[in-house]
């Protein structure tokens, strides 16, 4: 099975693959005149505002529920195999696609607000959704959702509990199974309770978590300030094939930034898109903002803080295509959280593996609950109309049965399956919003066209736009015009 995994891999992660991902993010930074960068003061205005309702839940809710699922084992594990296949090069080319797939992720979630539903009181919306309202592929947002469910269902959940695993038995001793079993019976516990509690669980966890786990970084990066400009000066010297150890792995630093890149930002993959449909928002673009800056927090703060904490201590082994070890620090260390942990305990001994694995398990956990979330959401596409509760009970014990499988797992089948499942939804999300490009660039000229008359919350016409199929802003935007109370706020 691995070989098929790797073989499948091998397709989906090819070179030509990798550069039009970069090109395609580096189209909508143009089409969109670089919004990640223009927008960045109004994306930190918006992102505390607006209150949860019956159907949908806050801004900074959705965007905690995204940064769950892009905060997770990607930001440790996944940084310290992109160092140990690429080089230190790599994590310059993770800085890239986050900074231009900002703005993939702006289209995925604006679309995924324009042609969001409300089903069973809430609300629902995400790319099979955008695909069947805005293209007209009923069978191609079928094969989306198909594809998701399979991928975030059975492929993926089994990377982050098996990264929680090894960090818990490498600080503990723990076994594995029994890590699964507990992972299992905490998530059974969340995810029964509905979208409301894996809200409440995310926003709870995840600030707090990644804060500490930056401010750790920088204690680490200022113990070792006059080694900033070397450490910066390897990575450049990395990327651009300069330096005299690494400059020969630039194909490699270049495949394995934007791979691992993706995988822990997960912009353009359309996973982000879900939980931004769930917004309460008075216009769509608001959210396709919050959850660009998103992509920001996860691999420019966190992903870099796990870089920095690598390379500042030299606690990293990095192997070329043939298996020669260009660095050999740690030869008795699997690649994957072992690096970050080794890491923190060469300046704080004793204590790098213990915070590691407690970091770990709760990025990898709420990555989880993300996933059932993203899941249940195309379930719940695939039903409609239907009665789904028990396809829905069916996918909860899914879901918490490849966590406790995965988490006895091999690393590396583990992280294959993950890899193959990331790379079919990411070219199926892609082909979808570069056809429906248009609506989310009008909405943003929309928007800011709004802002610029002094529109402290602007709203949404679909109708005046020309953007069809939009149902929902369409019944609520009349809904407003006829409510007089329901007055737009003006700065």
């Amino acid at each position: 099975m691995e070989g098929f995994v790797n073989g499948l891999n091998a397709v989906l992660w090819s070179a030509p693959v990798i550069y039009t991902l970069l090109g395609v993010g580096l189209f909508f930074s143009i089409s969109t005149r670089f919004v990640q960068v223009r927008q960045i003061r109004e994306m930190l205005r918006i992102m505390f505002q607006g209150k949860s309702s019956e159907a949908g839940v806050s801004s900074f809710q959705a965007l905690s529920i995204a940064l769950s699922g892009r905060v997770g084992t990607g930001n440790i594990a996944g940084v310290a195999t992109a160092i140990f296949f690429g080089g230190p090069g790599a994590v310059f080319w993770m800085w890239v696609i986050a900074f231009i797939g900002a703005s993939s992720a702006y289209v995925e979630s604006t679309l995924a607000q324009i042609y969001k539903v409300k089903q069973d009181g809430q609300f629902r919306g995400g790319p099979a959704y955008y695909i069947e309202k805005g293209i007209g592929w009923k069978w191609f947002a079928v094969t989306f959702a198909f594809a998701m469910l399979v991928a975030l269902a059975a492929l993926m959940p089994g990377v982050q509990s098996n990264s929680i695993a090894i960090g818990i038995h490498t600080a503990f001793g723990i076994d594995k199974n029994i890590t699964g079993i507990v992972i299992g019976l905490l998530l059974a516990a969340i995810i029964f309770g509905g979208v409301k509690r894996i809200a409440a669980a995310a926003t709870i966890i995840v600030p707090f978590m990644a804060l500490g786990y930056i401010l750790l970084a920088l204690v680490i990066i200022v113990m070792n300030i006059t080694a900033v400009p070397a450490i910066f000066s390897l990575i450049l010297r990395s990327a651009f094939a300069i330096d005299s150890m690494f400059g020969g792995m630039i194909g490699m630093a270049i495949l394995w930034g934007v791979k691992r890149g993706l995988y822990s930002n997960e912009a353009g993959q359309g996973t982000g898109a879900h939980p931004a449909a769930a917004a309460e928002v008075s216009h769509p673009a608001q959210q396709g903002l919050v959850q660009a800056f998103s992509v920001y927090v996860d691999t420019l703060f966190v992903c870099s803080a796990t870089a920095f904490m690598i390379l500042f201590t030299g606690m990293y082994n990095t192997e070329t295509a043939d298996g020669t070890r260009l660095v050999n620090n740690l030869p008795d260390i699997e690649v994957g959280p072992g690096f970050t942990q080794a890491a923190i305990d060469s300046v704080f001994p004793g204590f790098g593996a213990g915070f590691v694995a407690v970091a770990l398990f709760f990025f990898a956990f709420t990555t989880i609950m993300a996933y059932y979330y993203i899941a249940e959401t195309n379930i719940a596409y695939l039903t409609r109309g239907k009665d789904n509760k028990w396809a829905i009970l069916v996918l909860k014990f899914v879901v918490i049965a490849a966590s406790i499988y995965g988490a006895a797992n091999e690393a590396t089948l583990a992280w294959a399956l993950g890899d193959a499942g990331l790379g079919i939804t990411v070219w199926l999300n892609i082909i979808a919003i570069l056809i429906l490009a248009k609506p989310a660039l009008i909405t943003l000229k929309d928007y800011e066209k709004q802002k610029q008359q002094g529109i402290l919350d602007p709203v949404f016409d679909p109708k005046a736009l020309g953007i069809k199929n939009a149902d929902y802003w369409e019944e609520e935007y009349k809904r407003d015009k006829e409510c007089p109370s329901l007055e737009r706020k003006v700065e």
